[in-house]
């Protein structure tokens, strides 16, 4: 059955929006009237990480189609709620234009600043006023617990250090992770698993504190060691198979003579 849709040669925002009113409503599509936040919430995770891909590419083209779903799947959770009587897409563009406007008042009001440093204080201090945020523990606390870990630990440093809870310098922050590491090998030795599963975690916080002081992402480096990682044991299969190795059968002192190998090549 045909729905009453006018189909352009181009379209804008008001025509997405219209569409998904069409996909939800009776008689529209039985996958998307079956939605809800829940299912789909994987989907908005997955898009995003395609639009960092597409920037990643540099590739225009792609990240004009990934921008697109994502902004999809903003559409379809407004959806949702607009036919829950709650809101709808413009309430979700009228509350961000407002917090913008708040919190550039050096644009939208009378304050001059003197460059962007002042402009992300600023930024801050107004954010936490309009959350209510009294406390550093409660700016802390609202680092959502659904980031990725390295991620989410990076921001609460970084919000740690703004309060001046933080090392002095980057070679406090390495005698940090050596602690850390001597800890977890005591835990290794006596067996205890959850003491292992804890000085791990403080491991690895204590290596995206030494990551901050170096001026390096440690999600972005993380990620180059994988793609490395991949590299190199690609090139050491090709040496196995080149030399009649089987690595599932043979011994970690030849896979690591054939590590070493790979490593020697570009």
């Amino acid at each position: 059955m045909a729905v009453d849709f006018e189909k352009k040669e181009s379209y804008r925002i008001s025509d997405l929006i219209r569409i998904m009113e069409l996909l939800r409503s009776e008689g529209g599509c039985p996958w998307d009237r079956e939605q809800d936040h829940h299912s789909i919430r994987m989907n908005f995770l997955e898009e995003t990480y395609e639009v960092m891909d597409a920037i990643d590419r540099e590739n225009p083209e792609m990240l004009r189609e990934e921008l697109g779903d994502v902004l999809l799947q903003v559409v379809f959770h407004c959806r949702m709620e607009q036919e829950a009587g709650r809101f709808d897409f413009d309430d979700v563009c009228d509350e961000i234009c407002k917090k913008l406007i708040v919190r550039h008042p050096h644009i939208f009001g009378g304050i001059t600043v003197s460059g962007t440093g002042e402009v992300l204080s600023n930024w801050d201090k107004i954010k936490a006023e309009t959350k209510g945020q009294k406390t550093i523990t409660e700016r802390l606390r609202s680092v959502p617990a659904v980031f990725p870990a390295l991620m989410r630990s990076q921001k609460v440093q970084h919000r740690a250090a703004k309060a001046g809870f933080d090392y002095p310098d980057g070679e406090w922050a390495m005698r940090g992770l050596e602690s850390e590491l001597r800890e977890l090998q005591e835990a290794i030795a006596q067996g205890d698993q959850a003491q292992i599963d804890e000085e791990l975690g403080d491991l690895l916080f204590s290596a995206v504190n030494v990551a901050r002081f170096v001026h390096t992402d440690p999600e972005d480096a993380l990620a180059k060691s994988c793609e490395k990682f991949i590299r190199r044991f690609e090139k050491v299969e090709e040496l196995a198979s080149r030399q009649g190795i089987d690595m599932q059968a043979a011994p970690i002192a030849v896979l690591d003579q054939l590590w070493d190998e790979a490593k020697k090549e570009p």
